[in-house]
């Protein structure tokens, strides 16, 4: 999707710069016709002051014959023709020519100088007369048969063809058509951009500065005029020092695209939340489903009275820690913890003081077993069991003691002399090749039974190679 909306904003650049390009055209052309014009009526007026029989006529019949091809060129400034010293011989504003001269313009200077100069075309000047319009001249030099310098003659176009030219042209809110000579002064623009713009020197402008340097082409810059980006279109008038600069706004070119764009992106970002939403209720339904998952195989290990590990999770924990220590070469315990004349005290107190009983035996193993990979499971009624990973057969009396002496530390229940006492049967199997689980689950069955059979209150071990601790 970004690929295409980059794509569709590189076409929407090059549309512009294509139409930018054709206004630009067209006034060349149309400038290059009227530069055309302009050249005829001063090969006309050169042609004219050459004929003899123009010597003797009336001062108004010369004076028609010599401008007679003048009065087709648009936007007509003064038509002179000047002598070798640059004063006023015809003038095409009145049949007396005015008394002046025209010897320090660039044009004169440049024919006096050059006899092959054929057509110049003047940089921009700003008119004697008032009101002092800007204006472009054309002149050719004129020279008797042996090539002397003879005069010059010249027509000046006013500047004010450009706008009437450029206010035919629409090219958008916030655009405009320039006319810059090439020495960097504004000459021509529409529609205004700012006020007293025209005349200004631009010629250290950044923008100005690379379009002199390419002559021709397209850019987008920051204008340094309004600070507003703009897509530039330029080209030199034909042979004149003169550059035609069509500034397209960027809010124009591309406003097409990011009204499509922001509804693309409306539409991407509505979808991308519907799917974030889907996303975050299929999260939330197997997170839900993963935690009843949880539960239920917690409750699937778990004994619902005391908390403790089930028969299932302790035969599990049997066979995991038993694989693991034959491997590992490290011995492994195993705890019976049976309450004494539980049946007895279920009698006397009833079933709810026995399974407060059982809670607290349950309590009491727990809290003596620390380590993380040690495990306490109710094996079945109020017999309990511990496994006790890398564990020898001393540790695990020793933690079988505890056991017994916490639980011989608990308070009397109501009407009882004494606390529930417990007795249990410790069995240690130290790998590798000794015994095997099963053995290791009599062993500490067969310890539990004794303890019980020598009075209760006691531990008893018995390892898988050992006689009876």
């Amino acid at each position: 999707m970004s690929y295409l909306l980059v794509r569709e904003r590189g076409s929407a650049a090059q549309a512009a710069a294509r139409s930018a390009s054709n206004i630009v055209q067209l006034i060349d052309a149309d400038v290059l016709r009227n530069v055309e014009l302009y050249d005829l009526a001063v090969k006309g007026l050169i042609k004219a002051s050459q004929r003899p029989d123009l010597v003797n006529v009336p001062p108004q019949v010369r004076h028609l014959a010599l401008f007679d091809r003048a009065s087709s060129a648009s936007h007509r400034g003064d038509v002179l023709l000047l002598d070798r010293q640059g004063g006023v011989i015809a003038d095409s504003l009145s049949v007396k020519p005015r008394v002046d001269n025209f010897s320090d313009r660039e044009y004169f200077q440049a024919h006096l100088r050059n006899p092959d100069l054929g057509l110049m075309i003047s940089r921009p000047f700003k008119a004697r007369r008032e009101p002092h319009p800007w204006l472009i001249g054309f002149s050719r030099r004129l020279s008797a048969t042996d090539g002397t310098f003879l005069g010059v003659a010249a027509a000046a176009m006013r500047l004010s063809y450009f706008d009437e030219l450029f206010k035919t042209l629409n090219v958008g809110k916030g655009s405009s058509i320039n006319l810059v000579s090439t020495e960097g002064v504004l000459l021509a623009q529409q529609p205004p951009l700012a006020e007293e713009l025209i005349g200004k020197d631009f010629s250290k402008r950044p923008n100005f500065l690379r379009i002199l340097k390419e002559g021709e082409g397209s850019f987008t810059s920051i204008s340094s005029v309004d600070g507003a980006e703009r897509l530039y279109t330029f080209s030199q008038v034909g042979k004149l020092p003169l550059l035609v600069v069509v500034g397209l706004s960027t809010d124009e070119v591309y406003g097409t695209w990011k009204r499509t764009a922001w509804l693309i992106g409306l539409a991407t970002g509505i979808l991308c939340l519907g799917l974030l939403w889907l996303t975050w209720l299929l999260s939330r339904e197997l997170r839900l489903r993963l935690r009843a998952e949880q539960e239920l195989a917690e409750l699937a290990a778990t004994d619902a009275l005391t908390g403790l590990a089930n028969r299932r999770a302790l035969d599990e924990t049997l066979q995991r820690e038993w694989a693991r220590a034959q491997r590992a070469g490290k011995p492994l315990s195993l705890l019976m913890i049976d309450a004494d004349h539980f049946k007895a005290f279920n009698d006397r107190h009833g079933h709810p003081a026995g399974d407060e009983a059982l809670r607290r035996l349950a309590r009491v193993i727990v809290d003596n077993i620390r380590r993380p990979g040690d495990m306490a499971a109710r094996y079945g009624g109020e017999e309990f069991a511990a496994v006790l990973p890398e564990t020898d057969a001393q540790g695990a009396l020793n933690l079988a003691q505890k056991i017994r002496t916490a639980m011989a530390a608990q308070a009397p229940f109501n009407g009882d002399q004494q606390p529930i006492s417990v007795s249990i049967g410790a069995s240690t199997a130290s790998p590798p090749g000794e015994g095997t689980l099963e053995q290791l689950l009599n062993k500490a069955d067969q310890a539990l039974y004794q303890a019980k059979h020598e009075g209760r209150d006691r531990v008893v071990h018995i390892s898988l190679d050992r006689p009876p601790l």
